[in-house]
């Protein structure tokens, strides 16, 4: 995977997620299956500009998820949280 947006496929946005980017100034992406820190860490610095701090990535396994009758699965992500710096910043919303 050489390039950056194959990489980092979304961010994640939730009221966990904002509560940790005001506090802890990390923020939470989806990323692809079998990328590594060093790749995610490269992706990000290259995608927004910013210098990364630390990465943690977390496999996510598929929820049961039922309609009815009907059962099915949630799809595995793969998520990756990144602490930047004091000062750095990454504006997911536009102003």
């Amino acid at each position: 995977m050489s390039n950056a947006r194959d990489i980092i496929i979304r961010p994640i946005i939730t009221e966990k997620t904002m509560k940790m980017m005001d506090s802890d100034n990390k923020i939470t992406f989806e990323v692809a299956r079998g990328t590594n820190k060093t790749q995610v860490r490269q992706a990000i610095e290259e995608i927004f500009n910013v210098k990364v701090e630390k990465v943690n990535i977390l496999n996510c396994r598929p929820k049961d998820k039922r309609v009815g009758k009907y059962v099915g699965k949630t799809s595995a992500i793969r998520k990756a949280i990144v602490k930047l710096p004091e000062g750095q910043d990454i504006n997911l919303f536009k102003d």
